[in-house]
């Protein structure tokens, strides 16, 4: 028996030569749908399953394209880095799970004596592949596709037998070490193609633009005898391998996504080829299409879907992009993989700039105590040469004629070596148009733009101000000093985050030597689960793996958009609206190649929340990169704190959104609030055995704790420093890990030690001191309680005691309400939830939700749901109310939780009603950062313990 094919160097073996993906009118057969299937937990002894005859029907049914885990067979496992296997290049454990496929299928009758391809668009790890019992070859190169010569295999007018072997492990597997779930199967489609005689083989699109002159250049290069037709530019009969003046054309950009209809004829077979005009260079040390500089407002896309995988539908795949294009993403990286071929169509119709990633990602072989690579890692191995520019072939000739594709990635995470080299010089020769990128070739021998990952802002603008650390080599130094440079993942949007976007923005738009890049990542890769709800790392009982980090997108599993993604939205607004203090508007057009016909502007005037007058604001058109001032019309005058909005939305329809669709907004305070008028003389606290009344509020008598308002009790009253840790606060990774910081000095277990309990005149005064056991630092609070016009006033003043010499996770007052309030309403920021530095898409205003809506539902709970700069709240309940009022403002959340259960839950499904609503009246807390991956939260967005104060006023009713 041989089985070595699975535990080769060798890329695989019996496939055609790589071509670009196309559909024509030539006869195809899906071959998707339900096949016979068994797996086996190694790999079997003989192989005469793959014969015609052979009697599958004890076998299962399952579904092609599927990963077999997600039907029951074997479990999921995640890891981040390591291998799930022992790290023995290129063998793989004998413990294989295999599966054997089969399918019957018919071939029309017409089909006798044509030429036929079996094509497979995607395997994982690894198949050996038969059809009616003869052996076609064998795919490795999981997202990558295989076509096989079945000419003459193939019975026309009778039945078929595919039958197809596939591995779990491989020596491939080597390769594909990229941050997500290991799953298995054939997970793309699979077809059989008709090949007409003197049909289309393969043929490459260049469709070049000149800025100056507005005309394209069209070169069709094919081996076959063709002529391209581009109706919509009166062009027929083009003869292919020589370049053709097209006259003036539209180009094609990210958001200008013009596409030609254009047809590849041969004799016995027509090719629909949807082409756009567009030219990349680097010129000057800047990447340009069509002349222009470029700004990357990118994400970094897995394919993933919570029920199946990476088997994802194209019409989720369209939602999913057309939500991108909403929140204003105009680029994506494909991490860490081709996608599958559709995704591509997608993206050119509706525009995206992308960057396609070879499957190559080897990071198992990193020696975290080496800071390095291992000695041996692929890259550098002569013996992964074939295997490495397999990979890369595959993909380049699939994917180059894709207008979309502006830049060839070598792979991700993978050291850098001799294999890089290699690939880099073949990609450079068949495609010297699309500039190269490797974050991994840190020194950019190999590459055309520099990149980096998780830098700090300020790592970031020293690159901006190409006052980088110099390379040892002066030469080489000086090439890669003159690149652009982009960040290939950075903002890490793990749970709740990420935090800085802002920052990194500002550099974008400040230096042009920095392009942009790609927040990691768009979706949460939480698979669906009958007890958890969704499952990450450690729920399917894998040996070894990586906990929550597979939850780190923009988007939760089921591709609702985080508060992350709302935020970035507003970060990457391409209109920038700026309300001056002379009663004018800045606006800044910050798309790359559009101008603003497309849009319409209003504005909008509230007072406290409400609109009081609004209207048109006549913009006029701005060119990519201009602004002006418009002055705003005579606003009419209101008394409260009143605060204006001027928005741009979408004139007309497109294909991402509506008329009407919000594109950008800014808003600015045109009138403070008066100041607030007291009265002379306030409420005297009166005593009555162990209790002190004063106003609406009931106290312990003893501690001189809240305990009740009006008829209404309240718990848990007290100082509070404590949120459940965020992902980014508690990661494992990096140097600075907040979480466990603040365990250690107790920050999760202060205890409150009363000091004073003083009733005056016109006053409550209660002194504590707030520490934890086996700490020093504590936390001096005086809660200053008045009664003044029915309602409770407090001033917490807090000082520190000692030294912290880390950030405060949160500041602020914590009690309990009665579990009857279902319903809140604010003025101040929202809708959603803000924090230091993630306020930029929260607006000021009135809003309303439920309770229960005020949660964030992140897969793996943690600290949500703050609002920020609130002046005034309100809880609602059947026959309850409750307002407070800041004094100025106040931030707040409020669940129907403690914080305690929330730290302590693994799932959502962990969270359940206490019976009690909890609030949380802050100060602030620290900002979310994203050192789950990037740094950490800024030292200006830091909570640092200082004498601080809050002042808040409780009307119950």
């Amino acid at each position: 028996m041989n089985v070595s094919h699975h535990a080769d160097f060798a890329p695989g073996h019996g496939a055609l030569p790589p071509r670009a993906a196309f559909r024509s009118d030539a006869p195809r057969l899906d071959l998707n749908g339900t096949w016979r299937f068994r797996l086996s937990p190694t790999v079997p002894d003989d192989e005469s399953f793959a014969r015609p005859n052979h009697d599958d029907a004890a076998w299962d049914d399952l579904p092609v394209p599927s990963m077999w885990q997600l039907h029951g067979y074997g479990r999921p496992a995640y890891t981040n880095e390591r291998y799930p296997f022992p790290v023995d290049p290129p063998h793989v454990p004998d413990e294989n799970p295999t599966g054997d496929y089969r399918l019957r299928f018919t071939v029309p009758g017409d089909w006798a004596d044509t030429a036929a391809v079996l094509r497979f668009d995607g395997i994982d790890s690894c198949g050996k592949i038969w059809l009616n019992g003869r052996e076609l070859g064998v795919v490795l190169g999981s997202r990558l596709p295989s076509e096989f010569d079945v000419t003459g295999l193939v019975r026309a007018g009778a039945d078929n037998v595919l039958a197809v072997r596939v591995h779990q492990w491989s020596a491939g597997s080597y390769l594909e070490d990229q941050d997500q779930w290991w799953l298995s199967g054939i997970f793309r489609d699979v077809s059989l193609i008709a090949q007409p005689a003197a049909g289309v083989r393969d043929f490459f699109v260049h469709a070049d633009y000149d800025q100056r002159s507005g005309r394209g250049t069209l070169r069709v290069d094919c081996e076959d005898a063709v002529r391209v037709d581009v109706p919509a530019l009166g062009l027929t009969h083009l003869e292919p391998n020589q370049p053709h003046d097209v006259g003036v054309v539209r180009p094609w950009t990210a958001e200008t996504p013009h596409l030609y209809e254009a047809i590849v004829t041969s004799e016995g077979e027509t090719v629909p080829v949807r082409i756009g005009f567009r030219t990349v260079r680097i010129e000057d040390g800047l990447l340009t299409v069509n002349g222009r500089r470029v700004q990357f407002r990118g994400v970094n896309r897995h394919e993933f879907h919570p029920e199946s995988g990476r088997t994802v539908p194209l019409d989720v795949v369209r939602a999913e992009l057309v939500e991108m294009k909403r929140h204003h993403i105009n680029a994506v990286r494909t991490s860490h993989y081709p996608p599958a071929p559709g995704v591509l169509d997608l993206c050119d119709e509706l525009g995206f700039w992308v960057m396609d990633e070879c499957d190559i990602e080897t990071h198992g072989f990193w020696q975290p105590e080496r800071g390095a690579y291992a000695d041996d890692v692929p890259a550098a191995d002569e013996r992964w040469a074939d295997a490495f520019a397999d990979r890369m072939r595959r993909m380049v000739e699939r994917d180059k004629n894709h207008p979309s594709v502006v830049m060839w990635s070598l792979g991700n995470e993978s050291g850098y070596g001799r294999n890089h080299r290699l690939i880099a010089d073949w990609t450079r020769a068949r495609d010297p148009h699309r500039p190269i990128h490797y974050e991994g070739d840190t020194e950019c021998r190999s590459t055309d733009v520099f990149s980096r990952m998780y830098l700090s802002p300020e790592q970031v603008e020293l690159i901006g101000q190409r006052r980088e650390s110099p390379l040892d080599d002066p030469e080489q130094d000086a090439r890669r000093r003159a690149m652009p440079f982009v960040l290939c993942e950075y903002a890490h949007a793990m749970g709740n985050g990420p935090g800085g976007l802002r920052a990194y923005q500002d550099l974008f738009d400040n230096y042009p030597r920095c392009q942009g890049g790609f927040v990691w990542e768009w979706i949460d890769h939480g698979l669906a689960h009958p007890a958890f709800g969704s499952a990450y790392g450690g729920d399917f009982g894998e040996e070894i793996h990586d906990g929550t980090y597979c939850c780190d997108g923009l988007v939760f599993p089921d591709r609702t958009p985080s508060p992350g993604l709302t935020e970035l939205a507003k970060v990457f607004a391409p209109v920038s609206i700026t309300v001056t203090g002379g009663g004018n508007v800045r606006i800044r057009n910050r798309y790359d190649s559009l101008p603003t016909d497309h849009l319409r502007f209003e504005w909008t005037l509230e007072e406290e929340g409400r609109g009081t007058a609004g209207g048109p604001l006549h913009v006029p058109r701005l060119g990519p990169g201009e602004e002006t001032e418009v002055a705003l019309p005579h606003l009419p005058d209101t008394n409260g704190e009143t605060w204006l909005t001027v928005s741009a939305c979408l004139a007309r329809d497109t294909a991402w959104a509506g008329a009407g669709h919000e594109v950008a907004w800014g808003q600015a305070c045109v009138r403070k609030a008066p100041e607030r008028t007291r009265p002379a003389r306030a409420g005297a606290p009166t005593v009555t055995g162990s209790v002190t009344r004063l106003g609406p509020g009931v106290f312990d008598g003893c501690r001189g704790t809240l305990i009740g308002l009006g008829d209404m009790a309240v718990g848990a009253a007290r100082l509070d420093v404590w949120r459940a840790p965020t992902d980014n606060d508690a990661t494992p990774y990096g140097d600075v890990r907040l979480a466990a910081s603040w365990r250690a000095a107790g920050l999760d277990r202060m205890r409150e030690r009363v000091l004073e309990v003083r009733p005056g005149d016109e006053a409550l005064l209660v002194r504590t001191r707030s520490g934890a056991a086996g700490q020093r630092a504590g936390l001096f609070a005086d809660y200053l309680w008045k009664a003044v016009d029915g309602e409770l006033e407090l001033e917490l003043r807090v000082e520190p005691d000692g030294t912290f010499d880390l950030p405060l996770p949160r500041l602020g007052l914590r009690l309990s309400l009665p579990g009857g309030y279902d319903r809140v309403e604010w003025y101040g920021r929202g809708p959603g939830e803000a924090y230091a530095d993630s306020q930029d898409a929260a607006r000021m205003g009135l809003f309303s939700r439920t309770i229960d809506a005020m949660q964030t539902p992140y897969v793996h709970p943690q600290e949500n749901g703050n609002r920020m700069d609130v002046r005034r709240l309100t809880l609602h309940g059947p026959g309850l109310g409750l307002q407070v009022t800041g004094d100025p403002r106040f931030d707040f959340s409020v669940r129907r939780w403690t914080t305690e259960a929330l730290d302590a839950a693994r799932h959502r499904t962990d969270l359940t009603p206490d019976g009690a609503v909890h609030l949380h009246l802050d100060v602030g807390h620290t900002g979310l950062g994203s050192a789950s991956a990037g740094p950490a939260v800024a030292p200006h967005h830091r909570l640092i313990a200082a004498p601080s104060v809050l002042r808040v006023a409780l009307r119950p009713w």
